[in-house]
């Protein structure tokens, strides 16, 4: 039996297709996705997207929601400490993995790895050292949609802000930008895919700048 494991689901590209590859390998058994909500705005923390729109993903991928609310802006020690309590709950109930989309920041694993060894959680990286322009393509031929509702404008223009993520966006992204955004440059929201039942119809609203980075509100229809 493969071990329970949740996913760590920012509502991005990245978290949608480790799942689904996590399922297509059988390497764990998904049983939740642990989201962080910002508790001010209501909205999934850093990528700016509605709970509404996250309720509509989880409901597509029929697993439990877990969610852990922050405040804004968000202390690393706050941030540490409810993700703990969240993952002290998951092991209470023997689950012990949790899957992440990380694909090249040595920083950033090495990082979960330690903190979560504190609480007894195991992370799996199904998307490690896949080269990016090829997992780009990859998740795109899978049927996978998505739009860019977060960047930096200090690392993409802004005119990206709300672009659909395809084989366009690609072919149109600046020398030196990472095609999956691995290096902060932009991320996104998934509305259909083979991870979901059904597609989510959404429509794309205002573009707004705050905190230094650029927010385009994607609506659930």
């Amino acid at each position: 039996m493969p071990p329970k494991a949740v996913v760590s689901w920012s509502s991005g590209k990245d978290s949608a297709f480790a799942l689904h590859e996590v399922r297509r390998l059988g390497v764990a058994e998904i049983v939740g996705v642990l989201t962080t909500v910002n508790e001010v705005h209501d909205r999934v923390a850093m990528h700016g997207v509605r709970n509404a729109l996250l309720d509509r993903q989880i409901s597509e991928l029929g697993l439990e929601a877990i969610k852990v609310r922050i405040p804004s802006p968000c202390p690393n020690e706050i941030y540490e400490a409810r993700v703990a309590e969240a993952c002290g709950r998951l092991v209470a109930r023997d689950i012990r993995h949790m899957v992440f989309s990380d694909l090249f920041l040595e920083d950033i694993r090495a990082w979960r790895m330690a903190t979560l060894a504190v609480v007894g959680i195991e992370p799996i990286f199904p998307l490690w050292k896949r080269e990016t322009r090829a997992l780009a393509r990859e998740m795109i031929a899978s049927g996978l949609r998505a739009n860019i509702t977060c960047l930096d404008p200090g690392k993409l223009d802004r005119s990206f802000a709300g672009r659909p993520f395809d084989a366009t966006l690609l072919r149109d992204l600046p020398d030196g930008v990472d095609p999956c955004g691995e290096n902060g440059e932009f991320h996104t929201v998934v509305t259909a895919g083979p991870m979901f039942a059904h597609p989510i119809p959404v429509g794309i609203g205002e573009t707004v700048e705050r905190d230094g980075f650029v927010f385009t509100d994607v609506i659930p229809l």
